[in-house]
């Protein structure tokens, strides 16, 4: 990057990566078009007779010089107002009252009002208009004024309506710009907490899509994993029995398989055909004790009804995690009990075991990793989770809230 050098011209200093860049208080345009108007209007004033002095160099100074300082009317508002009136004042002791050659004046007066100079700006105004009646008028013979050049009633009117709608109209571009600012602000702030609602609705879903996989692996591993043991430990003495233990690997493969797909099936393209499995649920609790390798049993209490779906879904899981950490904790000979009640607004679920625990058990205060995900599920939906050995086992009581109309929460 080209480093800036202070001696250097302002157009020089502007210059980075290969572009030019114009200083905001540099703007030539209007300068250059209110020249030409100036310059124009005094050829015609010329031509009809209405200027009573050539058009020498001095003469072109004075039109040139309010247009060349609007170049830096950003800068220098009220300097800018001053010489660009007092040019156009100049010229106008020798030339018939017309408008084109206060063109300058008119935009630096218009510049004013619109930097939120009010009060410069209608002291500035009144000024000039003061001058030019005092110079051209009042004291018109002593300074040598011509007749045609002395301002009438009319053009005394004229010149107040026109500046004071100048500073009307530099006042009202002041508020509109100050509105616009404001909007783009309200709209960039908007944008940005979208996005920023968008990052984060993108993290959860992440964070949920990892809860899911955890579930997911961890159940269908730790079955396949005693399943395996089952099979190796009987394959030479009861054959048919760890041939059963395999299709039980096989099966829990392929459920492991058919829920990974589902869990990911949030990124699959849109004209991809949606997954014709039901979607997980209390309703599929059978299958998931029948494939739990151990001995379970369930109750259901209260009036069964259809659940949100996100509630359902999260039993189900929390159910799973619990018969998952049975599996990894509860020692030889473990049983598992499964109580579901239906409240009136709640899901109250009993996952319980009996059985000693073995080495690499879930700590007792039932915050191990695999509770802590289940409290974090319930939470998310408003519910809770209690954990912790009761007698001979190991409790997991859940309590989720839901509408009785099975609406979402």
């Amino acid at each position: 990057m080209e480093e800036m050098r202070p001696w250097e011209a302002p157009w020089r200093q502007e210059r980075r990566g290969g572009s030019f860049r114009r200083r905001s208080w540099a703007r030539p345009g209007l300068g250059v078009l209110a020249g030409i108007f100036q310059v124009a209007g005094a050829n015609n004033l010329t031509n009809e007779g209405a200027v009573y002095r050539p058009l020498t160099a001095p003469v072109f100074t004075l039109l040139l010089a309010g247009p060349i300082a609007l170049t830096f009317r950003k800068r220098f508002p009220l300097t800018v107002f001053v010489i660009a009136a007092a040019a156009s004042l100049g010229f106008a002791t020798f030339a018939a009252p017309r408008w084109t050659y206060a063109v300058a004046p008119a935009i630096a007066l218009f510049n004013l009002a619109k930097l939120g100079r009010l009060w410069p700006a209608v002291i500035g105004a009144g000024a000039s208009y003061a001058a030019y009646f005092a110079i051209c008028w009042a004291f018109a013979d002593r300074l040598g004024v011509p007749a045609g050049a002395r301002p009438g009633l009319r053009e005394a009117l004229f010149l107040v309506a026109a500046m004071a709608l100048l500073i009307f109209l530099g006042g009202a571009a002041k508020v509109r710009g100050e509105h616009m600012a404001e909007m783009m602000k309200i709209r960039t702030e908007r944008e940005r907490a979208k996005k920023e609602q968008e990052r984060r609705q993108a993290s959860e879903e992440r964070l949920r899509m990892a809860r899911e996989l955890h579930d997911v692996l961890g159940h269908h591993l730790s079955l396949i994993n005693v399943q395996a043991g089952v099979g190796l430990h009987l394959m030479d003495k009861q054959p048919e029995q760890a041939r059963e233990a395999l299709s039980a690997i096989k099966t829990a493969s392929a459920e492991a398989l058919r829920e990974v797909r589902a869990v990911l099936d949030v990124m699959r393209a849109e004209d991809e055909p949606a997954p014709r499995r039901p979607a997980l649920g209390l309703s599929r609790l059978d299958d998931l004790t029948a494939d739990a390798g151990l001995p379970i049993t369930t109750k259901v209490t209260g009036d069964e009804r259809p659940l949100p779906p996100e509630v359902d879904r999260a039993a189900y899981r929390i159910v799973q995690e619990a018969l998952t950490n049975v599996r990894k904790h509860a020692g030889p000979g473990a049983t598992a009990s499964i109580a579901v009640d239906y409240l009136p607004t709640a899901l109250h679920l009993a996952i319980r075991n009996e059985g000693p625990a073995v080495a690499g058990a879930e700590p007792v205060d039932g915050e191990g990793t695999g509770i802590a995900g289940m409290r974090e599920r319930a939470q998310s939906l408003g519910g809770t989770v209690e954990a912790g050995p009761v007698d001979g086992g190991f409790l997991v009581s859940v309590l989720l809230p839901t509408p009785d109309d099975g609406s979402p929460v």
